[in-house]
């Protein structure tokens, strides 16, 4: 395993105290990891340190709100850990599952999630491969952050979804224009009910807003307490990253 280079990062906000509570020194070590192997890696830009907490881990956490008790989550295309770990951090009541195909990114999430001792699964592959589906089992909602578009994003993540699964995909302020865009293609595709949301009201202004799309069908075997939570709508990589190799790591 290579060192797992720590940098530094801001103080944690207020916000970041009331959202994670007593796993805040978690969340603080996961945002030196960013601010030091993240940039090191390439994982993210030396001009996201002065913004790590409310740009992407608290912007990350915050959607938690959306998940139930017990729910198995697979964050597809996780890249630095965004926004799976801040999401363990903040529901460690939910199983976490980091699904990413490129190897650098891949060894970084089992090296961060070993050292941050979070019992996360992560696999290397993409989602649409069905090694990746058998790894990750039953899911119930699928989580991405600046993946792609909504109708690849429906394309790749409803297939892992049981029926009657969710899909969260964090966007910004076009949501809803870019749900007009792509209705008819995710509605071909399996997804209904798709609506825009907005969380971390009391962490952010503005707050974050997620397009959710629930898989069709009748559910399958669900998870304790896996109704939709009620809430009030609003690469280039070299050749060695183009196939999943399974699950990588999963920490004790």
């Amino acid at each position: 395993m290579f060192h797992v280079k720590h940098g530094d990062a801001p103080p944690a906000p207020e916000a970041a105290n009331a959202l994670f509570g007593d796993r805040l020194d978690t969340a603080a070590e996961y945002a030196a990891l960013l601010a030091g192997a993240g940039i090191e890696r390439g994982l993210i830009g030396p001009g996201e340190v002065e913004r790590l907490w409310d740009r992407h881990i608290l912007n990350s956490g915050v959607i938690g709100e959306l998940l139930v008790a017990g729910e198995r989550i697979a964050d597809v295309g996780s890249g630095a850990g965004l926004p799976g770990i801040p999401l363990a951090l903040a529901r460690p009541d939910v199983h976490i599952t980091l699904v990413e195909p490129l190897l650098r990114r891949a060894d970084f999430l089992a090296e961060a999630v070993e050292l941050l001792g979070l019992p996360i699964t992560v696999i290397r592959g993409r989602a649409e491969e069905r090694s990746v589906r058998d790894a990750a089992g039953d899911i119930d909602v699928v989580t991405s952050r600046a993946v792609a578009s909504l109708d690849k994003l429906t394309r790749w993540c409803l297939p892992l979804l049981r029926p009657g699964g969710r899909m969260l995909a964090m966007k910004g302020e076009r949501a809803g224009a870019e749900i007009e865009e792509h209705r008819r293609a995710m509605s071909s595709l399996g997804a209904v009910d798709v609506k825009v949301m907005e969380c971390g009201v009391n962490y952010l202004t503005p707050p974050v807003t997620v397009v959710m799309a629930v898989r069709g069908g009748q559910p399958g075997k669900a998870s304790k307490g896996t109704a939709a939570p009620k809430r009030t709508p609003a690469r280039n990589e070299d050749q060695r990253t183009s196939r999943s190799t399974g699950p990588t790591r999963r920490s004790k």
